[in-house]
């Protein structure tokens, strides 16, 4: 069976809607515009999906160093990268993280849709995040950066994997649900769980650790709200609960810099 990857996708704004590319390019904090803006409370903490399940349904994409925001009854709104200012003491899940503040108009647009005071950053070059600064060194290397994602600098889930949850779920739920960067075909179900190195295309990746699902797998996108039945985490405790949670997918960290691409072949190194 030849491995293949299927899809990529980034998430411009920490917990906004995916969007899908042909090709990316790798950095080391993860792939170039994923998780690069973030929305903050009045108190500068994170603010992602699991608190405003609405925030899935902001639609953001980047244009050179600006970022453009849609959501349903609000206007669009162009927010340019912000190059100097004041920066925001903040975290992501106990990882300290010092980004830029953007502009009024953006903080007003953000608070006006969700109903709350709250303001857009953004992860400039000079924003550093250890990945193991929430680890205390048990993963990676010293000097790894993660975005602001949750904790490592991408996700990977065999399409076969979702093909297996959603033949025991009464209704079918999409990829999407569980926010992966690189989707893999021809593999059998949940063959991510035993790898240790890959390759996609020409960049190796070391497959750190089994992504620990919670409440977030339950927002339905289409309509920015939890789903009322609780799946698929209700099913996914019948039979991927282990030591660490409920698994699903396996965090990855680039050892190389370069573009990857929609069919490169997926190559298990360990």
């Amino acid at each position: 069976m030849s491995a293949n990857l299927a899809s990529i996708h980034i998430y411009p704004l920490k917990s906004c809607a995916p969007v899908a590319l042909d090709e990316a390019v790798v950095q080391t904090r993860g792939l170039a515009g994923d998780r690069r803006w973030m929305i903050v409370d009045a108190d500068d903490r994170f603010v992602t999906g699991r608190q405003q399940p609405r925030l899935t349904l902001i639609r953001a994409k980047t244009d050179g160093d600006a970022l453009h925001l849609a959501a349903p009854g609000m206007p669009d709104l162009r927010v340019d990268a912000p190059r100097a200012g004041r920066r925001v003491a903040s975290e992501v899940w106990g990882a300290p993280v010092n980004p830029l503040l953007a502009a009024d108009d953006a903080h007003a647009w953000i608070s006006t849709y969700l109903g709350a005071a709250c303001r857009l950053v953004h992860m400039d070059d000079a924003c550093v995040r250890p990945m193991q600064a929430k680890y205390d060194g048990k993963y990676g290397r010293p000097g790894d950066e993660v975005s602001f994602a949750d904790g490592f600098p991408l996700l990977l889930i065999s399409q076969a994997a979702l093909d297996a949850l959603n033949d025991r779920l009464a209704a079918p739920v999409p990829m999407q649900r569980f926010r992966p960067n690189l989707v893999v075909a021809g593999t059998a179900p949940h063959a991510e769980d035993g790898w240790k190195r890959i390759r996609v295309g020409a960049i190796e990746f070391d497959v750190l650790k089994a992504c620990v699902r919670c409440v977030f797998t339950t927002v339905d996108f289409s309509r920015g709200a939890f789903a009322p039945d609780g799946e698929p985490l209700r099913t996914l405790i019948k039979y991927r609960r282990g030591p660490d949670g409920v698994t699903f997918g396996q965090n990855l960290i680039p050892r190389g810099r370069g573009t990857i691409a929609r069919g490169d072949a997926v190559e298990v190194l360990a």
